[in-house]
């Protein structure tokens, strides 16, 4: 369609996942090396990017009319590419609303307007469903995310909203509210005094490692080590803020406090 975008470069995964979701994946040209969904667009397509770091001449090269980046983390790539003369969009979803939004002005920027609104129905369907589901919890329990290990921080601001969708309490909600994961650091007795009942961690880029958690310092007298209720869940299913994120990170979050609330 005239006037429409024809080669993309997508600096992240989640317009990836979302232009394969409305079967534009045809106009990518060129993606993130930290794409993972969905999987066979890292044989298809060539990797042009790290996160914070681009090869410039690369996507250059590939003459693209629009580049679509993710936060003020990639500023500086965007900045050059502008400086090029390439039109670029850049996201920050923080929250729910925001991956919606994503989702919908990536769809009317391809002129996939109607597709990626059903899409979002879909989604907020899936979400209303699950506040339901968890409406019929006696109690919520009090859960701690842990984005990262050293220095410990807690969860950002769309997995907070995605723990309240399936029926638990963020361990800090005043914090997930901040973009910077510095201003999310937490220390281990400020864990330990919020009592939470379920850990999960979600330490993105290495594997989360449960024994060292439970062997903290005081943290045996917690309920969540008392009652082995800590869990992880992949980073790629609940830290890139795309549609992943209620595909499989709420189901996986359904499913942990289900299983914690049959302890009673």
């Amino acid at each position: 369609m005239n006037g429409l975008p024809q080669r993309i470069v997508c600096l992240t995964t989640e317009t990836v996942e979302v232009l394969y979701m409305l079967g534009e994946q045809d106009r990518i040209v060129g993606i993130s090396g930290y794409t993972t969904r969905p999987a066979i667009a890292r044989k298809e397509k060539p990797k042009i990017a790290a996160f914070t770091s681009a090869k410039i001449d690369k996507i250059l090269a590939l003459k693209p009319d629009l580049v679509l980046g993710f936060s003020n983390l990639q500023a500086d790539i965007a900045a050059t590419l502008i400086k090029a003369g390439v039109e670029v969009h850049v996201f920050n979803q923080r929250s729910i609303a925001e991956i919606l939004r994503m989702i919908l002005t990536t769809g009317h920027l391809v002129g996939a307007g109607q597709r990626a609104e059903s899409i979002v129905r879909d989604i907020q369907q899936q979400i209303d469903v699950a506040r339901e589901s968890s409406a019929n919890l006696a109690r919520k329990p009090i859960i701690y995310f842990e984005e990262w290990d050293d220095p410990m921080m807690c969860s950002i601001r769309w997995a907070s909203e995605l723990i309240a969708i399936a029926g638990g309490e963020d361990c800090f909600p005043e914090l997930s509210q901040y973009h910077s994961a510095r201003e999310r650091t937490v220390t281990p007795a400020e864990v330990l005094a919020r009592k939470p009942d379920i850990i999960i961690g979600s330490w993105c880029g290495k594997k989360f490692q449960p024994d060292q958690v439970a062997a903290r310092e005081g943290w045996q007298d917690m309920p969540a080590i008392q009652n082995n209720m800590v869990f992880e869940i992949k980073s790629a299913d609940i830290l890139q803020p795309g549609p992943s994120v209620f595909s499989d990170g709420l189901p996986q979050l359904q499913a942990i406090i289900r299983q914690w609330s049959q302890l009673s």
